[in-house]
């Protein structure tokens, strides 16, 4: 029997997440940027930037995936395994490389790409080893990283996709009521949890009935397991007077929304509430300064200035906001667009970007905890719009 290095499967309804009309605009930017850098075809392989211009989201499991696309030609490369799901939930054409031969990967993007070409690849996401693949297999004219220009792309948000992402941020307001009404003292961490995840799934589901439902996750951190943003979720059990932070993250089709929110159980502690305060004022008087024409430094020196004059700055951890789109915890950010004081993008109208202001207590110290707000904000022509809508503060999150 002969067994084919690659082929096409395709079957069953397409179902995507946005309009065609939608990935052909993105494609659009994608080709004009290939036809001002000269480039006969690009090479995607990270999942954000697949799932972006043809809204295949892959599960990887060791295997190589790709987008390759040219000036007439949109392809997804997905292995075996996945037999015609990459075709059902892409825009454009699919290829299936097998695994009889080792490699067949290159060999099914060269069918599309040719030999000898200018090629753009994302230089942040492939591996050395592939990248020698990709020379060895396709002898590029000339080789470029396209990764920075995608993702000046991707923090332009589409109205459909602002329609998304307000979903998004309902759907993490239900996951906050879920875990308010569950946090009792006694309760779990990880208890907690999984109310707040599957009232968001089930949420995702009502509103998306025929999406794929995966990645939806929640951190409920308690106690000292506050002091890290990213902090995973544990067995610890809730006690009277506990300082909280509440994370829902949904995923809807790739697309990433936050709930982040400060709590106590039952009580407040004098100390611990003048530091969750002063993180609340910082967070409204940061949501303040997110309008057109302001750059991401800019906001962070001013936020900064505001925790010094109350002697806070030193228990600040990270950058004050990040970009949402197409991004997780596992893959992909838009890195350019993050409130940090190396960052010196200017906020345009269409992009979307968090406000989420934190301060870290160590233990052993009055207030000791991580306290953090988090709302997430379009840009729009005169300043902002904020689509949380979960309250923050201690008038409505003492609870249990």
């Amino acid at each position: 029997m002969e067994r084919p290095q690659h082929y096409r499967f395709h079957q069953g309804d397409r179902v995507l997440p946005f309009a065609p009309a939608e990935y052909d605009a993105r494609l659009n930017g994608l080709r004009a940027t290939m036809a001002q850098s000269g480039l006969d075809a690009v090479i995607l392989t990270s999942m954000h930037n697949i799932a972006y211009y043809s809204g295949f989201l892959y599960c990887s499991f060791g295997r190589p995936y790709g987008l390759v696309v040219t000036a007439t030609d949109s392809v997804t490369i997905s292995a075996g395994i996945d037999a015609a799901q990459p075709w059902r939930r892409c825009h454009g054409d699919n290829i299936t490389y097998t695994d009889w031969e080792r490699n067949n990967y290159w060999r099914a993007i060269a069918t599309v790409t040719g030999h000898g070409k200018n090629l753009g690849y994302e230089a942040d996401h492939m591996t050395l080893a592939q990248k020698a693949l990709m020379d060895d297999f396709l002898r590029p004219e000339r080789a470029i990283d396209v990764a920075p220009a995608t993702m000046r792309q991707r923090m332009h948000k589409s109205p459909a996709e602002l329609d998304l992402i307000r979903a998004g941020a309902a759907v993490a307001d239900v996951g906050g009521y879920a875990i308010k009404e569950a946090i009792k003292v006694g309760t779990r961490e990880i208890d907690v949890a999984m109310a707040g995840r599957d009232a968001m799934e089930l949420e995702i589901a009502k509103r998306y009935p025929d999406a794929e439902y995966r990645d939806t996750w929640v951190w409920f951190q308690s106690g000292i397991n506050t002091d890290g943003a990213h902090n995973p979720v544990t067995a610890r059990k809730l006690q009277r007077g506990d300082i909280l932070s509440l994370n829902c993250f949904p995923m809807i089709s790739g697309y990433y929304t936050a709930l982040e929110r400060t709590m106590f159980v039952g009580e407040v502690d004098d100390a611990s509430l003048k530091i969750w305060e002063a993180n609340v004022a910082a967070h409204e008087y940061g949501m303040t300064l997110l309008k057109p024409g302001a750059s991401c430094s800019e906001i962070t020196h001013k936020i900064n200035a505001f925790f010094a004059e109350r002697d806070l700055l030193q228990y600040r951890t990270f950058g004050y906001g990040h970009s949402f789109g197409v991004l997780s915890h596992y893959y992909g950010r838009e890195a350019g667009l993050e409130l940090r004081e190396d960052i010196d993008t200017v906020l345009e109208p269409g992009m979307v970007i968090s406000m989420e202001p934190m301060l870290t207590i160590a233990e052993g110290k009055p207030g000791a905890g991580g306290y953090r707000e988090h709302d997430i904000l379009f840009i729009t022509e005169d300043g902002n719009e904020d689509i949380t809508g979960y309250p923050y503060g201690p008038g409505f999150n003492v609870v249990g």
